[in-house]
């Protein structure tokens, strides 16, 4: 939930520590993501909520997602694991990996108005072009835009 609402890499993920979420701000701080830098990301209401809950049922000490050995984070390869396990628990068939809601939060935020710097900025890219990749499937819905013509009220 949080790899898609927030638009993080599964490395970003898992390195996750408690004092990288910030509530009251919404708002969830990277350290050293890719390419050694560092950014912000949003934090959603619903997360939120989840968070709450995750804390009262787990202690969380060093590691947001801890793993068998709580002085380590969950691996990446455990993190894809439960991702295939919940597409087939689920019955989805499409072919997607945990980095497929990165590209969903990318796409789903062009898809409702937000401009593309700020997703670019969201998502901790130098190059818009690389941003641009992510967002091709949006770029299908400009054929279903209508042309300005046909929508000019007939005046008779």
């Amino acid at each position: 939930m949080m790899a898609y609402a927030s638009g993080l890499r599964v490395s970003e993920l898992i390195q996750l520590k408690p004092q990288n979420i910030d509530i009251d701000r919404k708002i969830i701080f990277i350290y050293s993501g890719k390419g050694r830098k560092d950014r912000c990301s949003i934090l959603s209401d619903t997360v939120i909520d989840c968070l709450n809950d995750y804390y009262t049922l787990h202690k969380i000490a060093l590691w947001l997602f801890p793993g068998a050995d709580t002085s380590k984070h969950l691996s990446i390869r455990t993190v894809q694991y439960i991702f295939k396990h919940s597409l087939n628990k689920a019955n989805i068939i499409k072919n997607a990996s945990i980095h497929s809601l990165r590209h969903s939060f990318a796409t789903h935020l062009l898809e409702n108005g937000i401009d593309i710097r700020f997703i670019q900025e969201l998502l901790g890219h130098s190059s818009l072009k690389t941003t641009e990749r992510y967002i091709h499937v949006a770029r299908r819905d400009t054929l279903k835009i209508r042309s300005p013509l046909d929508t000019i009220e007939k005046l008779n």
